[in-house]
């Protein structure tokens, strides 16, 4: 029933006395000698492997260093570019673990793994297509009903239901290892929504620019081919030429989510969330900034349970109400189709050969390891009688029923009473549990410390249905362990992860993504904006352009304790460092408003990780809705947003430091500004960012000026005035006196030709609102340009001498309801989330 993998190729002392010790320590010099030759160096016959001398011959030519430099880019673009993934249990995002060394494969060992990967591919395909078609397998005695049944992954709502696009699965993957005679073995098959496609592009990516003369010396296969192949896949599998496909992710909590954004934004996809989607009639739709547009297809990277609350999982909030109907009605195409998790079961693993025999005709080409499923009688006495030497593990799932954590259970390390009880609950309820032989790792070199050390790895190979067959991509997801003996991998584990080269021994060609030109209808939108980005994009604008007010703020209040003369004047009562600090305490970034303690109120409201209208607290929040937003922005915008995060938690040690760290971030907010408005498209996206500034600042300035340019306002209030909405140069070249309460009123509230003036902003916002298109047919003004309209026609008519804090107050309430009906508007929430977006039309 089982096939079997020996131990691997011997211990590292083994590995000093075998050929090419010698030759590997002069590759690497004396700063990276080595206490034992990695196995995926030495082939099957004990000799170095041709492709890893080519590459240690080109590492050794290279200085200390030079290593360390090349080493240090990979790390700062890893740093930079943001990439991240969370362990299981993490509540934060962990930089991502890449090996500086990658895995390299040659040809001949390259189609091996091939032929053998789309085999079983091709094999589980028809697995499921009789496990949800005709159910012949079970019938016949093929499989136990209880190996499949037993499964929460098998759904018996998608029995009899065709998958929409012909097939069940689009892309598979599969976790394997080396034997011990120097094939390839499987250890677990990943056909639910297999992760890790989106880690190894951005892993080649680093990789290749760090060592690009070696990577191009080396002939490394491409992977864009095979995300290519992925991409015409799914394209055919709709019912239309130009389908629109969605990648459907849990969210920015997912332990994946960088993956999901950056898949979204190389295959071109648009990334959904469940509450981005609606059923309406027989299709699925997303909401969008110009109403229900049709989905196509589904890139599903949600559970399969979770994908329809009501006829799965009840509880879940990930997934799309009525999707099952619509799939049975061939209405969305979903990869993979829901169900196809089954296939994960261990339970399954030993049927497999048996199953190939029957279906294929053949052998498998790739065995796995060692399984005995205890729902046999036959298996399970065989499994209890060498308990001690397998790993229990469980047969559904990675946690083992009955005893915590999601790791195999080893009985031979088990106390004897918890062994007793293993033991018998195997004995009770064998079809909960499954023995697997325990099998050590294959290794690859990893540098650590200077020096070449080897560490045991997993590889997951990926591959993805074509026309012309599986499609396998030339390279891979790798894990590396961290500790030496492991005999498992998991990135929650500490495990760090490796770029794969396939290499052969001639030149690869260059190739891309980019269609030929002839084969693409001209466009000059970048598609469809669903509501919940636009939203998002909206509050980044509001949440950046919120931190520069605050920031002006903390600034004019330093600058009164950095200037004597100022500080002076601020100790005797000055009244404009009394506004400040009532404003900071209002927005809530500070608590303390004594004129005394300014320089403490000034780095509290910088700093405060307590005080949500803080500095610190306003950027982290921008950074968490940019994170939403990771497959629309452009890396160096991503690189603004982070830089400032970690500049603002930076330790501050004197007064001197929170104006200039104040200053340092507006700049940081004129780099992001400048480049938003210089490098975004001028489509939907744009438009919801810049309106989220705009009507920001619109209330930030009115509000400013209400507070000092009041009835009474003195000099010092007017003057500051005009600092914090940096208008003191265009002020003083229109106007040849100093600070005049009209004037200063007219410049800052009523001046459209002043970019910083609240009639500049919403004459803005009004131009906006007007492109944007309108989401009712009745041909009548919508609210949000409604108030625009209205605000505007009141800024435009009035007078600065009559401009007095009560009509300041009224315009500001203006102002804010505006900024509230766009968010009802174009973002809808609750009830009105499910409401019909447009009479006709849906696309």
């Amino acid at each position: 029933m089982a096939e079997q993998a020996g131990q691997g190729q011997g211990t590292s002392q083994e590995a000093k006395a075998r050929p090419g010790q010698r030759r590997i320590a002069l590759w690497t010099r004396d700063y990276a000698r080595i206490p034992g030759i990695p196995d995926e160096y030495l082939g099957p016959d004990g000799a170095p492997r041709p492709a890893w001398s080519r590459f240690l011959d080109a590492f050794a030519a290279l200085a200390p260093s030079e290593i360390e430099r090349r080493f240090a880019s990979a790390d700062r673009h890893l740093r930079e570019a943001g990439v991240t993934y969370r362990a299981p249990g993490d509540t934060a995002d962990r930089l991502w673990p890449l090996s500086h060394l990658p895995l390299i494969i040659d040809e001949a060992d390259w189609r091996q793994l091939t032929a053998g990967i789309a085999q079983r591919a091709q094999l589980l395909e028809m697995v499921l297509r009789d496990v949800y078609g005709e159910g012949k397998l079970v019938a016949q005695g093929a499989v136990p009903a209880a190996a499949i049944a037993g499964s929460s992954e098998y759904l018996r709502e998608l029995c009899g239901v065709k998958p929409p696009g012909g097939r069940y699965l689009n892309i598979y993957a599969a976790d394997v290892g080396r034997g011990p005679d120097g094939r390839w073995w499987v250890l677990s098959d990943r056909t639910q929504a297999p992760s890790g496609a989106g880690y190894a592009l951005e892993n080649r990516l680093v990789l290749s620019r760090a060592f690009s003369s070696l990577y191009k010396s080396m002939n490394v296969e491409r992977v864009a081919p095979f995300f290519e192949a992925f991409r015409d896949s799914l394209r055919a599998s709709a019912d239309r030429d130009e389908p629109r496909i969605g990648l459907l992710t849990p969210g920015n909590f997912s332990e994946t989510y960088f993956e999901h954004a950056t898949l979204a934004r190389y295959l071109g996809f648009m990334l959904v969330e469940g509450d981005d989607l609606a059923v309406s009639g027989d299709r699925i739709h997303v909401r969008t900034v110009a109403g229900l547009k049709r989905i196509d297809v589904l890139l599903r990277r949600v559970d399969s349970n979770s994908l329809d609350p009501l006829e799965l999982d009840a509880s879940s909030h990930l997934g799309v109400p009525g999707l099952i109907d619509v799939l049975r009605k061939g209405g969305v195409a979903v990869a993979n189709m829901p169900g196809s998790g089954v296939l994960e079961a261990r339970a399954l693993l030993g049927f497999l050969p048996s199953l190939a025999r029957r279906l294929l005709g053949e052998e498998l080409m790739m065995p796995h390891i060692a399984t005995w499923w205890c729902g046999q009688k036959s298996a399970r006495e065989e499994m209890l009688s060498r308990l001690d030497e397998v790993a229990i593990e469980g047969a559904y799932g990675r946690g083992v029923p009955g005893f915590p954590g999601n790791a195999p259970v080893l009985a031979g390390e088990l106390p004897a009473d918890e062994r007793a009880r293993l033991r018998q609950a195997i004995n009770d309820r064998g079809i909960d549990f499954v023995g697997q032989e325990l099998v050590r790792l294959s290794t690859t070199p990893v540098w650590e410390n200077g020096r070449i050390a080897p560490r045991p790895f997993v590889l997951r190979v990926f591959a993805v249905a074509t026309k012309n067959g599986w499609a396998v991509m030339p390279g891979g997801f790798c894990r590396i362990a961290e500790k030496a003996d492991a005999r498992a991998v998991s990135m929650g584990d500490g495990a760090r992860a490796a770029d794969v080269w396939v290499v052969s021994d001639k030149a690869v060609r260059a190739s891309t993504l980019l269609p030929a030109v002839d084969t693409v209808q001209i466009r000059r939108i970048a598609g469809v904006l669903p509501s919940r980005a636009a939203d998002n994009l909206f509050w980044l604008g509001r949440y950046l352009e919120r931190a520069e007010a605050t920031l002006r703020l903390i600034r004019a209040l330093g600058s009164s304790v950095r200037d004597p003369a100022k500080a002076d004047r601020a100790q005797s009562g000055l009244p404009s460092v009394d506004r400040i600090q009532r404003l900071l305490v209002t927005w809530e970034a500070a608590t303390q408003t004594s004129r005394s303690q300014s320089a403490r109120v000034a780095a509290e409201a910088l700093q405060s990780e307590e005080r949500i209208g803080s500095a610190l607290s306003l950027i982290r929040s921008a950074l968490r809705t940019a994170t939403s937003l990771r497959e629309r922005l452009s890396p160096d915008a991503w690189q603004v947003i982070t830089e400032m995060s970690e500049r603002l938690a930076w330790e501050i040690d004197d007064d001197d430091g929170v104006v200039s760290t104040a200053e340092l971030i507006l700049r940081d907010l004129a780099s992001f500004a400048g480049l938003a408005q210089e490098n975004m498209n001028r489509a939907a996206g744009w438009r919801f960012l810049d309106m989220g500034r705009r009507v920001e600042r619109a209330i930030n300035t009115i509000r400013f000026a209400r507070q000092f340019a009041h009835d009474e306002a003195g000099d010092e209030d007017l003057d500051t005035l005009l600092t914090l909405v940096d208008c003191q140069i265009t002020y003083r070249s229109r106007y040849l006196i100093g600070p005049l309460l009209a004037p200063i009123r007219d410049l800052v509230l009523l001046d459209t030709f002043n970019p910083r003036s609240a009639a500049f902003q919403i004459e803005a916002l009004n131009e906006h609102i007007a492109a944007l298109p309108s989401l009712k047919e009745h041909g009548l003004i919508e609210r949000p340009q409604r108030l625009a309209v209205a605000v505007q026609s009141l800024l435009t008519t009035a007078e600065a001498g009559s401009l007095d804090v009560k009509a300041m107050f009224a315009l500001e309430q203006q102002a804010l309801q505006l900024a509230d009906a766009i968010g009802l508007h174009y973002f809808p929430h609750g009830a009105n989330a499910s409401r019909p977006e447009k009479l006709t039309g849906l696309a």
